[in-house]
């Protein structure tokens, strides 16, 4: 067959897909099908464009309404706090601010894990022993001693300044799974290969070693949003951090200070506390749908029988 009848065969539309093309579309149609991708997928859409165009629709979080422990009406979605501010707007902004700590944290501890994880392991040597024993140290030193000595030796509780923090005490334990991953992968056949025909190291590993981590990396990357989260709300409740700074965990932390349980004010400090756990709950809905789309491991299709066939299977 010449070249150019196999190009006329590829476009032909009507020709019918590769193997592998025809299992990643079946694929990709269970997932989107998936319940648990479709939920996951709301929750966190939900709070997206509630922190997103929320704060365009509120009114001013720290004004003074009058209302003092008022409960939630029409005029207030949430009731009010000790001194009169409107708990839906707080929420609101607070939203915006725990989202950005979660995407920026996440996203930068990743980018640290990818380097110093998939470097090192593919470097070999002297320099993946020098940055095995940082994530080490890093992995073992306690996150909240370590996160109060750099907040008291850099004197900064800035929204900046915890995204960093957060990401440099938490990128450890994501590093030493990818090294352990790129040990395994740097030996295989299509890497010796690559090696051989004289590829950039560079080429290899953004190529053919990367693409192969991916399913590790999302996961890396959306547990570290969960923990970055989870981290600023445990910081900001014992009373780390900036406190003008609307977070769910700073609302938390002012709305036990005030006593807002003893009070009775459920709507000040329930809201903040489930809105943690169900962005919690999203990001894992939408890890374990996107693990079984990315994970090769996990790619098992079920071949539908016949209705004949089923028939006669229970007739015998």
């Amino acid at each position: 067959m010449t070249a150019a009848g196999v190009v006329t065969a590829s476009a032909d539309p009507g020709a019918p897909l590769p193997e592998a093309a025809e299992g990643v579309t079946r694929r990709l149609r269970e997932i989107l099908r998936s319940p648990r991708l479709v939920v996951g997928l709301c929750i966190v859409g939900f709070f997206v464009l509630l922190g997103g165009i929320g704060p365009f629709f509120v009114q001013d979080p720290n004004g003074i309404t009058g209302v003092i422990y008022g409960h939630p009406s029409a005029a207030h979605w949430l009731g009010t706090t000790s001194i009169g501010q409107d708990v839906f707007a707080q929420l609101v902004y607070s939203t915006r601010a725990s989202l950005e700590i979660g995407a920026g944290a996440g996203l930068l501890a990743t980018l640290i894990s990818i380097g110093i994880g998939i470097g090192g392991g593919y470097a070999g040597g002297i320099i993946d022993e020098s940055l095995s024993v940082v994530s080490n140290v890093v992995l073992v030193i306690p996150t909240l001693p370590l996160v109060i000595v750099i907040l008291a030796y850099t004197k900064s509780n800035s929204l900046t300044a915890m995204i960093v923090i957060i990401a440099l005490v938490s990128w450890a334990a994501s590093a030493r799974v990818l090294r352990a991953q790129t040990l395994s992968v740097r030996n295989r056949e299509y890497v010796l290969a690559a090696r051989a025909s004289g590829e950039r190291d560079w080429r290899i590993v953004l190529v053919e070693i990367l693409p192969n981590e991916l399913p590790i990396i999302v996961s890396n990357l959306i547990f570290s949003m969960i923990f970055a989260i989870l981290t600023q709300a445990t910081f900001a409740f014992i009373g780390l951090g900036d406190p003008t700074l609307l977070t769910w965990g700073n609302m938390l932390n002012i709305a036990y200070n005030a006593e807002a349980l003893s009070s009775g004010a459920w709507w000040w400090f329930i809201p903040p506390g489930l809105c943690i756990a169900l962005l919690g709950m999203g990001l894992a809905l939408i890890n374990f749908s996107l693990d079984g789309l990315l994970n090769p491991r996990l790619r098992v299709y079920r071949a539908r029988k016949p209705r004949g066939s089923r028939r006669q299977a229970a007739q015998a």
